[in-house]
């Protein structure tokens, strides 16, 4: 069965945070879920504090900062988004690896954050802490270059779905998971699938049926993975470069979300397949990676 009970959503009080939070208020209100609004403290470096007799000088500074994030936590979003019911927690120490324990031990069904991208260069750029929380993280992590655009939270819904999998162990996993989320919003379900690109060297025999024949066997592999998982989705077999084509399906489609593989291990062995950072770059809609 399809859960979207717990939603963390990590924060650092920033304008981009504002968008993410719009996607965690849809999504909650849809699924009778809870938030979870996290900000991660740093933990001071006491190195290179100066000591006074008694106590530390950075300590106390430390100390009234943590009161003034609290307080800032306290009521971040409660004017933009007054119907957001959220739990509050402030927590110190590294920002990833706090906001991929929490998840854990909470057993989050989501987490949503943006990527930090800047300006003209934000197709370039991934946040270090989004980074490691994308590569970490043992449950689905909902990110985006265009999050500070999301509309209001009652007009996001997500009518097209676009699912890329790579035919890999891990696509069954991903399939489902696209798959029931688009069942229970009622959306349209596209599975894309890239093959390779072959092309003969200069002077060689190329066999232009050869990429014909990796169409259909991935056709056949799909095929066969929609029967296992239930899934009736259109399927959309290219050949190119994997990021470029998925990006560009997407774009055409339409799709109001994008659903790929984040690798074939979890937690902190979990990695992002080859394409995944450049996808989420340069996805025109929002990404979960599963």
């Amino acid at each position: 069965m399809f859960k979207m009970k717990k939603i963390l959503l990590p924060v650092d009080f920033s304008e981009r945070a504002i968008g993410a939070a719009r996607y965690a208020e849809a999504l909650a209100d849809h699924y009778g879920g809870e938030v979870n609004i996290l900000h991660v403290i740093p933990a001071p470096h006491y190195e290179f504090g100066a000591l006074e007799a008694g106590g530390s000088m950075i300590g106390d500074l430390y100390a009234n900062r943590r009161k003034v994030l609290e307080q800032q936590c306290a009521t971040f979003l409660t004017e933009e988004l007054p119907k957001l019911q959220a739990v509050r927690v402030v927590k110190e120490g590294d920002p990833s690896r706090e906001i991929v324990l929490y998840a854990h031990d909470l057993g989050m069904d989501l987490i949503v954050m943006p990527t930090h991208g800047y300006g003209p260069f934000r197709r370039f750029i991934l946040g270090s802490v989004t980074s490691k929380v994308l590569h970490d993280a043992d449950c689905p992590v909902l990110t985006g270059v265009h999050l500070e655009e999301a509309p209001e939270p009652e007009r996001i819904h997500f009518q097209t779905v676009l699912v890329a999998i790579d035919l890999r162990e891990h696509s069954q996993q991903v399939l489902r998971w696209a798959h029931e989320l688009a069942a229970t919003q009622k959306a349209r379900l596209i599975l894309a699938h890239v093959t390779p690109s072959i092309e003969g060297k200069a002077g060689e025999y190329f066999d232009p049926d050869w990429r014909l024949h990796l169409a259909d066997q991935a056709k056949s592999a799909i095929d066969k993975l929609q029967a296992q998982v239930g899934s009736s989705a259109e399927v959309v077999v290219e050949g190119g470069e994997a990021h470029l084509a998925v990006c560009e399906l997407a774009s055409q489609q339409k799709a109001d979300l994008l659903v790929i593989g984040r690798g074939s291990a979890a937690g902190v062995f979990g990695r992002l397949r080859t394409h995944a950072y450049s996808i989420i770059r340069l996805s025109p809609c929002p990404v979960v990676s599963v």
